[in-house]
């Protein structure tokens, strides 16, 4: 989606002046429209500081019903053809950060370089909070007040917020629109200066000032990918405790990211590696049977069975999905197993009794639906009993045959 500032004059073939904007110009979104159904496409074709002359013909401005005056436009009869002077002033670019247009972004000024913050980047900001009205209710590195320093994707600010600026290049400023759902909810909220009401969608005019980026892995040597690595699982462990098994979840893979294989580890740091590694995918595992995540749970731990072929947790946490997705005969071969390498492990057998009476209810489900079934076929067909009886009668013949083929086949005298 493009935002853009236009200057623009339209006039009747009779020099009637049906509207023009202010010297300083209008902004307007370019996928909303604006004026009469052509004019985005115009813009689309024009470089920022153009000026154009339009002649629009009536099927591409009012048509045959014409307009009535109102919201700053005079009336305009029907078949009108338009003559317009129109310069773009400037574009401005607006992106949907979360992807559901409720956190929108219009660039007011492009920021330096290409690269952008990320997720866990160091971020300082300075901005103006306000409601939709106009009411400021924060205000930080304006004025006296001192600018905002927060790790992006840590909560230390608004969903929205954060969203944003991880977008953000240095230098940058922009306008950002957040709905309540990314912004405080539906909760009263006082701030510094005003107090936020509850279903407020709120608008921030950040600039980023600065951003130290979170190094990736392969910028860091296998001494720091484990030590990076060992403190994001504790911050994990930290969320999953606290309930908060999304982000959670988000750090136990991003630790496990670290310390995946790559021909960087020597052979003491290698099994740190693989412990860590297991344990996230472990820990991952158990956030997403917390959010009902069962075929995530299910591949995290297959991924720790194909390097660790015997691991009770993994066998567990996957019989655990597997129960829940319906496959009982899947769930039953890992509980076995589980049981074979810790046979007292109570946990386990827990689950096998809840495996066994699902199983058990299961079976009873299926015998009344096949019941109900078999009475409805015997009560259309008087001779369904007679041939389940004959074709039973000749199985049990043919078994009989295979038998006696079997027991000559196995016959030592037999070569």
């Amino acid at each position: 989606m493009i935002g853009c500032q236009l200057k623009y004059q339209v006039v009747l073939d009779d020099g009637t002046v049906v509207v023009e904007t202010p010297e300083g110009g209008v902004e307007f979104h370019v996928k909303d429209g604006h004026l009469f159904p052509i004019l985005p496409k115009v813009i689309m074709t024009m470089t920022r500081g153009e000026k154009a002359e339009l002649i629009v013909q009536p099927q591409y401005a009012f048509g045959e019903k014409g307009r009535e005056a109102g919201s700053g436009l005079c009336s305009i009869p029907p078949n009108s053809v338009l003559h317009v002077n129109i310069e773009l002033v400037s574009f401005k670019p607006v992106i949907n950060v979360t992807g559901d247009s409720k956190v929108i972004k219009k660039i007011l000024k492009e920021g330096e370089g290409v690269f952008t913050a990320n997720e866990g980047a160091n971020v300082t900001v300075r901005f103006t909070a306000m409601l939709e009205d106009g009411t400021v209710f924060e205000k930080r590195g304006i004025g006296e007040t001192q600018p905002l320093e927060f790790i992006t994707d840590e909560e230390q600010v608004i969903t929205g917020l954060d969203r944003a600026v991880a977008t953000m290049k240095k230098g940058e400023r922009a306008i950002v629109s957040i709905h309540p759902d990314y912004a405080f909810g539906n909760v009263e909220v006082r701030r510094d200066l005003a107090i936020v009401p509850p279903g407020a969608t709120v608008v921030y005019d950040v600039e980023m000032m600065d951003f130290i980026k979170e190094k990736a892995p392969w910028e860091l040597n296998s001494k720091e990918k484990i030590e990076v690595a060992g403190r994001m699982k504790e911050e994990g462990n930290v969320l999953f405790k606290g309930g908060n098994y999304q982000r959670a979840g988000k750090k136990y893979e991003k630790a496990a990211d670290f310390v995946e294989e790559d021909g960087s580890f020597g052979d003491d740091e290698q099994k740190q590696a693989q412990t860590l590694r297991v344990s996230c995918w472990l820990n991952g595992a158990a956030c997403s049977l917390k959010l009902n995540d069962f075929p995530g749970a299910i591949k995290l731990c297959s991924q720790v069975l194909d390097v660790e072929f015997c691991n009770v947790k993994a066998f567990y946490r996957r019989a655990q999905a597997y129960i829940e997705t319906g496959d009982y005969l899947l769930a039953d071969v890992d509980i076995k197993k589980a049981l074979v390498v810790d046979p007292q492990n109570r946990e386990v057998k827990v689950i096998q009794k809840k495996l066994k009476q699902l199983q058990a209810d299961s079976d009873k489900k299926d015998a009344k639906l096949y019941e109900n079934m078999f009475a409805r076929k015997t009560k259309d067909s008087p001779m369904a009993i007679k041939r389940l009886k004959v074709e039973k009668d000749e199985r049990e013949n043919e078994e009989v045959a295979r038998m006696e083929i079997d027991e000559v086949a196995d016959s030592p005298v037999i070569q």
